[in-house]
């Protein structure tokens, strides 16, 4: 039998109604055996105590419900945010508030490439510099004799030099939806949306799955977690090859890989019935590190980028209602395939017209094939009402909000993209919670950075960057917002069973916190030090 480790801290916050803090947790097997106090696992037999952490804080590892792979692979390309962020080697990358900014810090970078190298650049946001569009004039300043692509913070769109439109054979006689043109008919270099994107994302190389599979992809994830106190992660948009698969295996079976990874299956564009199937065989590999068979379908696009779906009366500016990714009779088509077959769906909503195409096809695919306890996820959520909230809950369908974006973008949707009245019920997590709805909080790193502290910041807050407060009548407190990033994240996951909170019997996955955050003025939430994981009692500090 393996031995007994009592770890004890100032403070255990448990989310265990029965004992909710302790001071001491006993670990067997990678398990929680006994919390309480120091002999509270005396009976089991001779333990070891471990005083590592005994002046911290400890709460259940934090559960990132809605992220992607590539948060940390995307630092090996330029960065050029207009927010400071900080990357998985914890070096800060300074944000640029201006296009002239940009195309240096881009022209710096292409003096260093090989001759024809492409240059690849992310985090880019216009919304923030409202003076001009990137085009592709700008992008050929910083170079003409290779590509360049930069994409969108949001993922959804991207710019790009002329040489990487000709690649693509993007002309004024182009006809897809998302290749922007000027006034006189030729592509801008603004693509929106993946059916406009891709074809230039296979010239440059730049590959969603290639940023998202592979041992230093999946290692380097996991130094973003742990920076963030995070234990469980999803990768909401996997392709999962067979070589894929045995790399997830291999590197997640390593001890000290400290991270439970839950990727997701990318469903949209793909035979509805063959992606069911590859599911359900994929489920059959799951691993206590690696939890396998849910599928991920896209609906529409960014409201920061004007491409989600919104309803009336629209966009505040008059832009055109967006595009989808996957039109409804696609999306109704892959819920009734998924539910058929019983696998657990993630479906990206922003806009509140997606939402509700979304909980349509739900519904219409439950009748078809009842199946109790789905489980199904709403993702984003930005614009649900209370009556949308409210008929999620009755469907059984969960919700993760994405309440970073009150802070990152909260004054650009009250000012340009939803108006006022709309922006101060985005991301009403409160409006949730009330109305009965399972409920999750997310980052959706790398769009904003992971730190699920920071993201129970904004919904317990409601902050812009400007501090301004939009919906105070939907903050939520700081219990309910811990609860969101454990247990609620890990209900929407099927996995609160194991993880969550810390009682006897799931998997020793602890935060290490240098203060108590139930302690701390509501306001000082995001700013509570991590010190670290324990996952199945292996401890990994920063």
């Amino acid at each position: 039998m393996d031995k007994i480790t009592v770890f004890n801290a100032k403070k255990i916050i448990t989310m265990d109604p029965s004992m909710p803090e302790v001071t001491h947790v006993a670990v067997r097997d990678g398990r929680i055996l006994a919390v309480g106090g120091a002999d509270c696992a005396d009976q089991w037999g001779n333990v070891v105590h471990d005083d590592r952490l005994a002046d911290t804080v400890l709460m259940p590892g934090l559960v990132e419900g809605h992220a992607h792979m590539m948060a940390g692979t995307m630092w090996d390309f330029t960065y050029a945010g207009y927010h400071d962020r900080i990357d998985p080697h914890g070096q800060m990358h300074s944000g640029m508030t201006t296009i002239d900014a940009v195309i240096e810090r881009l022209s710096a970078k292409a003096a260093t490439l090989a001759p024809d190298e492409p240059l690849i650049a992310w985090g880019f946001d216009p919304i923030f510099l409202t003076s001009e569009r990137l085009s592709k004039v700008h992008l050929d300043a910083v170079a003409k004799d290779r590509p360049v692509a930069v994409l969108f913070s949001n993922f959804h769109l991207m710019c790009v030099n002329s040489m990487a439109l000709d690649q693509s054979q993007y002309t004024s006689a182009t006809n897809v939806e998302g290749v922007v043109k000027g006034a006189a008919g030729a592509p801008t270099g603004e693509l929106q949306e993946m059916a406009a994107m891709f074809p230039v994302m296979r010239r440059v190389g730049l590959d969603f799955r290639g940023l998202s599979q592979g041992v230093e992809a999946m290692r380097s994830y996991a130094d973003v977690c742990r920076h963030a106190g995070v234990t469980t992660v999803t990768d909401l948009y996997s392709s999962m090859e067979d070589e894929d698969l045995a790399a997830m295996l291999r590197v997640t079976g390593d001890a000290s890989f400290g991270v439970r990874l839950v990727p997701a299956l990318g469903a949209t564009g793909t035979d509805p019935q063959s992606t069911a199937k590859r599911a359900v065989a994929l489920r059959a590999s799951s691993t206590d590190k690696l939890r396998l068979g849910a599928v991920k379908i896209m609906t529409d696009g960014s409201i920061q980028g004007w491409t989600a779906r919104v309803k009336w009366p629209g966009y505040v500016g008059g832009q055109p209602n967006g595009i989808w990714n996957a039109a409804p009779e696609e999306i109704f088509a892959q819920c009734e395939a998924m539910q058929r077959h019983g696998v657990q769906m993630h479906i990206h909503v922003n806009g509140d017209e997606a939402a509700e195409v979304a909980m349509d096809a739900l519904e219409a695919a439950a009748r078809k094939h009842p199946w109790p306890g789905a489980r199904h996820v709403l993702q984003h959520c930005q614009m649900m009402d209370a009556a949308m909230y409210r008929r999620a809950a009755d469907l059984g369908v969960c919700v993760n909000v994405f309440a970073n974006h009150l802070y990152y973008f909260g004054d650009q949707h009250a000012a340009l993209t939803l108006g006022e009245g709309r922006a101060q019920r985005m991301n009403a997590v409160r409006s949730a919670l009330d109305e009965g709805a399972r409920v999750a909080i997310h980052s959706d790193a790398p769009v904003t950075p992971m730190g699920p502290l920071f993201t129970a910041w904004c919904a317990v807050m409601r902050q812009t960057m400007t501090g301004k407060t939009l919906g105070e009548g939907l903050k939520i407190t700081v219990d309910e917002a811990l609860r969101l990033i454990t247990l609620g994240a890990a209900y929407t996951l099927k996995m609160d069973a194991d993880i969550g909170s810390i009682e006897p019997g799931k998997y020793a996955d602890f935060a290490i916190l240098g203060q108590d955050p139930t302690a701390v003025a509501p306001d000082a939430l995001k700013d509570v030090p991590v010190l670290g994981t324990v996952t199945g009692g292996q401890v990994a500090l920063i």
